[in-house]
This record gives structure tokens, C-alpha cells and sequence, in this order.
């Protein structure tokens, strides 16, 4: 009777969680159906958590009245009743191999360190069936890897990577049609929204090494006429370029194409002598852009013209006298 009192319990219980969810699944005339899906498949699953608690429950039920009949039976032989250890228990022990306390006795050694005494206990075989694992792993991973070569090792692996990774942006860049610039060709830009463009990856990758004002932090100071690396445009496009990976700086060609460098590299020389406060002081060598000498003019074709236009004159009033 006990059980079946239980057993109305768990479904009034049952009934409770799930009547809200069955009235908003038939309200789910505005729901789409992927809404409905999920409130269908969140009732089966309380519905199954249920079942399992029940059957759970009334299989523990069960094996009491097995017990009682079992205890029963072995009074009534005047035996005394020994309860067979369960699945799990059997389980455990076999992994474990574990000698219960009251049977230490039997794998006690004669060693004796003030009064300490060793336990012959064999290695849990849980971990001896886990490390052989890892041997038979360790051949077929040999001969898989270093012998038919079936599979890539890490060095090949990351190779074929960064092949794959310039294939894409080799790609992307030929997507964008973005013009040739290399350090071959590069010149500074003096368009308003190309610096503007420049100001915001700087802002955004550099500034955390040179500060916002490019005074200079973990990185140089950029706002001063010396230079690490050549203060030239061609010089500050090279080094954001390839980086300086020895000073932490990564080479940016990864990251950026040609012409968000350039622009960069053209905001950077738009620094120059703005002294910001607290900047670093300076390093490297000293950089002057050198001005070359303008060609001197030629004189025009006009007045050579006229020159020879007088010469002409001269001579035909001499001829005339």
C-alpha cells in the first residue's frame, strides 16, 4: 500500500511541473517552431527524469522485499545472513583490487620503521590497465608517425597552417583590389581620411606599447627625431611590416594589409615634434630627412626665340647700313 501511495505522490508531482508547460504548448499558436520543438523536448525530458525516479524507487522497494524473504529464509535454517554485495560493489573491488581492513594481516611485511609498518598492497588495476593503455598507444603512435608516416608531425602540421593561412590572405587581399605598396613604393599620404585611419589602428595595436600620444612606454618614443630602426617612410613601413620579434613587436604584415600600414606608418611621422608630456627619452640615432636640390630651370623656348629674334634684327640693320 506504502508503495502505491508513493507511487501517486511522484505522479501528482509529475502532473504539477508539467500542466504550466502543457498550457503554454498549446498557447503556442504565436510560437515559432523551433520554440515549440524545445518545450516539447524539455517536457520529454522531465517526463524521463521522472519515469527513471519511479522505477528507480520501486526497484529499491523491490530489493527490500527480496532481503526481508532472504533474511527470512536463513533464520528459519538458523543460518545468519550474509547479503551479496551488489554490482557496483563487485565492480569497485575488481578495479581496485583493495584489501579490506580487517584482512591486513595478511599482506603486512616484517618491515618495522619505529613502529611503522608497510602494507603489501598490489597497484590499483584501474592504473595498470590505464598505463598499459598508454604503452600500446605510445607503439601505434610510433609507427603511425615516424615510421609510415600516415599521419603529419607538428612541424609539418604547422606548415601546411601557415600555408593555408596565406592562401587565405593572399586571397582577401586580392578581393579588396588594394593597390601595390611595398617598401619599394611607398610614400607618405597626406589624405585626411587615410591619417584618420591611421590614427585608429594606432590607437587600437600600438598605442599600448607607445602610449595614445606616442610618447613612448614599453616601446620607443616616436615623437623625437631619433630612431631605432631609420626614421624615413620607407624605414618606419619596413619595421611595422616585418616587426622587431627580438623587442616584442610582431611583424604586422599578418594583420594588415599594405595600405592600412602605410597609412599607419604616415600617421607615426605626423608625430614628429608635438612633445608630448612625460615622453621617453630618446633612442637610437638621430634621423634628418635629407631635401634633394631642385633642378635649376631651363630657360624657355620663348625666350631663346625672342633672342634669336633679336640677333636677326641686328644683323639686317647692319646689312641695311
Amino acid at each position: 500500500m506504502t508503495i502505491f501511495k508513493n507511487r501517486f505522490k511522484l505522479s501528482l508531482l509529475a502532473a504539477g511541473l508539467l500542466a504550466p508547460m502543457m498550457a503554454s504548448a498549446q498557447e503556442a499558436g504565436g510560437m515559432d517552431s523551433s520554440t515549440l520543438l524545445l518545450t516539447v523536448i524539455v517536457i520529454v525530458f522531465i517526463v524521463s527524469l521522472l519515469v527513471l525516479a519511479v522505477a528507480g524507487y520501486t526497484l529499491q522497494i523491490l530489493k527490500v522485499f527480496v532481503r526481508r524473504a532472504e533474511e527470512k529464509k536463513a533464520a528459519e535454517k538458523g543460518i545468519e545472513y550474509v547479503p551479496e554485495p551488489s554490482a557496483w560493489s563487485k565492480l569497485m573491488a575488481g578495479l581496485t583490487d583493495s584489501v579490506p581492513v580487517e584482512k591486513e594481516e595478511e599482506v603486512l611485511l616484517d618491515h618495522d620503521y619505529d613502529g611503522i609498518h608497510e602494507l603489501d598492497n598490489h597497484l590499483p588495476p584501474w592504473w595498470k590497465y590505464l598505463f598499459y593503455f598508454t604503452i600500446a598507444w605510445g607503439v601505434v603512435y610510433f609507427v603511425a608517425y615516424h615510421i609510415f608516416d600516415a599521419f603529419p608531425l607538428s612541424e609539418e602540421e604547422y606548415k601546411q597552417e601557415i600555408a593555408a593561412a596565406e592562401a587565405i590572405k593572399a586571397a582577401n587581399l586580392a578581393s579588396l583590389d588594394l593597390p601595390e605598396i611595398d617598401e619599394s613604393s611607398v610614400t607618405a599620404t597626406t589624405d585626411a581620411a587615410e591619417l584618420l585611419d591611421g590614427e585608429k589602428i594606432y590607437q587600437m595595436q600600438c598605442a599600448a606599447c607607445h602610449k595614445q600620444d606616442g610618447g613612448g612606454s614599453i616601446g620607443p618614443n616616436l615623437t623625437d627625431k631619433y630612431w631605432l630602426h631609420g626614421g624615413s617612410m620607407v624605414d618606419v613601413f619596413k619595421t611595422i611590416k616585418v616587426g622587431v620579434p627580438e623587442k616584442g613587436m610582431i611583424a604586422w604584415e599578418a594583420v594588415l594589409n599594405p595600405v592600412q600600414m602605410r597609412n599607419v606608418a604616415s600617421y607615426v611621422l605626423t608625430l614628429q615634434g608635438t612633445n608630448p608630456p612625460n615622453a621617453k627619452a630618446a633612442q637610437g640615432d638621430l634621423f634628418e630627412e635629407v631635401q634633394e636640390p631642385e633642378a635649376p630651370a631651363e630657360e624657355s623656348t620663348d625666350e631663346g626665340e625672342e633672342s634669336e629674334a633679336e640677333e636677326v634684327t641686328e644683323v639686317t640693320e647692319v646689312s641695311a647700313d
